[in-house]
């Protein structure tokens, strides 16, 4: 009996053509050209300074760059600007802060100052976004108390409310110890499967992001090689740039035994949509039928625009 398939998502395509960033006369990137699809967890590469962080931060629009970078909603309708989470690498964080995780909810999500205290709204919808990350315990803690993996997991609960149509994240497990990275690909995955989210992960641990990503992308400035994990790690390229061989990383990687189906997208026929033996589906479905609700709401407002 073949699996019934969700309809295509409800997130967007990017699509980067001629892209580049200079500084001056230094060329940070060049030649980027590439379309991810909606649905797809990208895995990005490299050595240090090839460019990755620069090309994420050209993406949310920090720092200028040439070449076209469009959105695409999966019925084809253009996003004129998409709503994008992004998660950095760290946030320095004064050691004698007395702001809680609450407190930094609140002041980005209340409609009344902080110094007016805390209402009980504030508290409750705060508790609901840390939920999505396992993280609702965190909500009395002091950002300062926090390890590298609660600090992540917070700062990736910020990026996900509202459920956002593109998720970027900026090497997530730096400095995250062995059962924080595996925690945190968990959410990522389940994240990723709920919401049908677009995702770039910029990632030194090659190993682990090869078991999560559907595609990884080797960037050196432009673009090396492009294509499943297990096809980046055995290259050549790889092994010239890094000294090492990764090929056996990504022998073991979901690609080898994919549980995607792919739908037809506006650009190219091959959106994803996931099949129905979802292996999450303990998460809070009330929480995921808010979120999509929001988009939906979001991406009608865009429409009539």
């Amino acid at each position: 009996m073949d699996k019934a398939v969700h309809p295509p998502c409800g997130g967007c395509c990017t699509r980067l053509s001629g892209f580049g960033v200079s500084i001056g006369s230094n060329t940070i990137l060049k030649d980027i050209n590439l379309h991810v699809h909606c649905g797809e967890l990208t895995a990005i590469i490299g050595p240090n300074g090839a460019g990755k962080t620069t090309l994420l931060r050209a993406m949310i629009g920090e720092i200028p760059h040439r070449g076209e970078l469009h959105f695409v909603h999966s019925d084809g309708s253009s996003f004129g600007k998409p709503r994008i989470g992004y998660v950095p690498q760290k946030l320095d964080i004064d050691k004698t802060s007395p702001v809680s995780v609450l407190d930094l909810f609140s002041s980005l999500n209340s409609k009344f100052p902080l110094w007016l205290g805390h209402v009980p709204a504030d508290r409750r919808s705060s508790i609901e976004m840390l939920k999505m990350v396992e993280a609702e315990e965190y909500i009395d803690m002091k950002l300062s108390q926090l390890s590298c993996g609660q600090m992540q997991r917070v700062m990736l609960a910020l990026a996900l409310s509202p459920t956002p149509d593109l998720l970027l994240l900026d090497e997530p497990i730096a400095g995250v110890d062995r059962t924080g990275i595996e925690v945190f690909y968990r959410i990522v995955s389940r994240m990723r499967h709920e919401f049908d989210l677009s995702i770039f992960l910029i990632s030194h641990d090659i190993s682990d992001v090869a078991n999560f990503a559907d595609r990884m992308l080797l960037l050196n400035r432009s673009i090396v090689c492009d294509g499943t994990p297990a096809h980046v790690l055995s290259s050549p390229e790889t092994k010239q740039i890094f000294g090492v061989d990764f090929s056996s990383a990504g022998a073991g990687s979901k690609n080898e035994k994919p549980f995607v189906e792919r739908h037809n997208c506006p650009t190219c026929g091959n959106c994803i949509g996931h099949d129905s033996d979802n292996p999450f589906d303990g998460f809070d479905k009330l929480t995921t039928s808010k979120l999509r609700a929001g988009r939906s709401q979001r991406t009608d407002g865009r429409r009539q625009q």
